[in-house]
């Protein structure tokens, strides 16, 4: 996958350590976020890369979600291809029995990805910057 020679930004970011409130900060990486992309624009790129009009793009990027959405809600495990697999997985709180679980012990709702070979290839091969803080 060719990302076009784009650079991600990375920034210097301290950090407490919660378990050792009195240790020293310690000094982490973390993304920068460089805008967002909406169905619009993917509708408006994949509209540029091919033979189909704009707005024929936006309405099957809207059937897609509905499906995706309907699919997850069936549980079923949508695979898709070379971008990976989704998945609705719960986090819940423990009980001492099992007759005891019902549930009022799903603490969260949450969508599990999974990238396929191909995007974890794509993602290690990104190049990064670091955006250090101007020195005093």
């Amino acid at each position: 996958m060719n990302f076009n020679n784009t650079t991600n930004t990375l920034k210097v970011q301290a950090k407490v350590n919660p378990r050792d409130l009195e240790a020293p900060e310690k000094f982490y990486l973390q993304a920068v976020k460089n805008g967002n992309t909406d169905l619009e624009r993917l509708a408006y790129l994949i509209s540029n890369q091919s033979t189909v009009r704009e707005p024929d793009c936006l309405a099957v990027l809207h059937a897609f979600v509905h499906n995706m959405l309907d699919e997850l809600a069936q549980g079923r495990v949508v695979e898709l291809g070379k971008l990976g697999s989704f998945q609705v997985g719960v986090n819940s709180i423990g009980s001492d029995m099992p007759e005891e679980v019902s549930l009022n012990n799903i603490k969260r709702v949450k969508l599990n990805y999974r990238p396929s070979t191909h995007v974890r290839k794509a993602l290690n091969n990104l190049d990064f910057k670091i955006l250090r803080p101007a020195s005093n």
